[in-house]
């Protein structure tokens, strides 16, 4: 059986091997299948939203600089990505910031003070601290129609802040007018030469603001064909004592100095008189001031002695300029007023005593926490009471006993007018 199936099998492999073919004939290739040939299709045009596409893309390559390299559509999109959180960050932080700033102003409560005033010597004007340089200056400036000489030391002594040239400035002006004074036939005293190097080293620095030269008693400039003097006039020579009384003036000189304001207010009683809402003039630090702050901030972290805690807490305290002070009185009636930090205990003694209808009552000032100030020496820096304080006034119980006995009605100590301007604390 399994014969009759190969050959079977054999007989099929020989109907499908082809025509025959003579050992002798060389091989022939196998013949091809003819194809159908095949229409061709016709190409369709793009559409018009390809068209803008590669237009769109064209124009990206060409705004692509040259000579770069092309990210990779990853970096591409971490690029993207990064600058988008960083831009988001950014608005974050802006927009809390200002938010932060809306509730601070909305929250924080009205100062108690405005501002540091000073009142101007020359003129009684009253100007904010920013001002007061300002102010002095154009005091001085007015001056000169009053009393020129009087202008013009005013203005060596007080817009001229290195005191080593302002007294050097002083004694050689001082030195000019001896010898004209001294030996007034002799004309080369009456005479200064502008390039002389002894008039020009100690004066030139103290040169005043503004195109007008050094004003020096009574002396001109007199313009020559070479060189410029300063001529004293004529009519001095018969004025000497005047002469010699100007340069004791000149050497008796002072800085102008703007007074502080005390910015008195009288409050009525009130639970807020131990709240105090600082301007920012009360604050503000030199850059010498800042790095004693910082060294203390850094300092904070290290073991200390006793001593030396004391120490540092009284160097914190000299970065003050500025102290506002309240007096309680037995009443409730609270005293205000600005002071400078370094001034001392017995100054805020006598601002009380003005304030009082009788002066002479004797009292006592005690401090937070009850203690008696008794040494009027101190500075209210060495003292604690910067840069604000609520003190407590005693009376002297015995001699008040006496008043009240002798009065015929009940009246408060503090003047009337003050009572009058009396304010409610906020």
């Amino acid at each position: 059986m399994r014969k009759f199936f190969q050959e079977i099998k054999a007989d099929l492999k020989f109907k499908t091997a082809g025509p025959g073919q003579k050992l002798s004939e060389p091989s022939r290739a196998p013949k091809e299948k003819p194809k159908a040939e095949v229409a061709p299709k016709p190409r369709q045009p793009p559409t018009d939203e390809a068209q803008r596409a590669a237009a769109a893309a064209l124009a990206r390559l060409e705004l692509k600089p040259k000579g770069k390299a092309p990210c990779s559509s990853q970096e591409a999109i971490k690029n993207q990505v990064r600058k988008e959180l960083m831009a988001e960050a950014a608005a974050s932080e802006k927009e809390l910031s200002r938010e932060e700033k809306e509730q601070e102003e909305e929250g924080a409560a009205a100062p108690s003070v405005s501002g540091v005033y000073f009142i101007c010597p020359l003129t009684g004007a009253i100007v904010r601290k920013e001002q007061k340089e300002k102010q002095l200056r154009e005091a001085i400036q007015a001056y000169f129609s009053v009393d020129p000489v009087a202008a013009s030391i005013m203005e060596i002594q007080t817009l001229n802040k290195d005191r080593e040239k302002v007294r050097a400035c002083v004694e050689t002006m001082a030195k000019y007018l001896d010898n004209i004074y001294l030996h007034p036939e002799e004309e080369k005293y009456r005479k200064i030469k502008l390039q002389n190097k002894v008039f020009q080293s100690p004066l030139a620095p103290c040169h005043c603001p503004g195109d007008r030269e050094p004003h020096a008693a009574s002396l001109l400039v007199a313009e020559g064909a070479e060189e410029e003097f300063y001529v004293l006039k004529e009519e001095m020579l018969s004025r000497l004592e005047e002469l010699r009384e100007r340069k004791e003036q000149l050497l008796s000189s002072e800085p102008l100095r703007a007074q502080l304001h005390r910015q008195l207010a009288l409050f009525r009683p009130s639970p807020a008189a131990a709240r105090f809402e600082l301007p920012h003039d009360f604050f503000n630090l030199t850059a010498e001031e800042q790095r004693l702050r910082t060294e203390a901030v850094e300092k904070a972290a290290m073991l200390r002695t006793r001593a030396m805690r004391e120490k540092e807490e009284q160097r914190e305290m000299r970065k003050y300029n500025y102290t506002l002070l309240r007096v309680r009185f037995p009443d409730g009636y609270i005293l205000q007023g600005t002071f400078y930090a370094r001034e001392s205990v017995s100054v805020l003694y006598n601002f009380v005593r003005e304030a009082l209808r009788d002066d002479w009552l004797p009292f006592e000032l005690l401090g937070p926490g009850g203690l008696k100030l008794t040494d009027e020496n101190l500075a209210f820096n060495e003292c604690g009471l910067v840069p604000s304080a609520l003190l407590s006034l005693a009376w002297d119980a015995a001699v008040m006993a006496d008043v009240e006995a002798a009065a015929e009605e009940q009246r408060s100590p503090l003047r009337p007018e003050l009572l009058a301007g009396a304010r409610t604390l906020s």
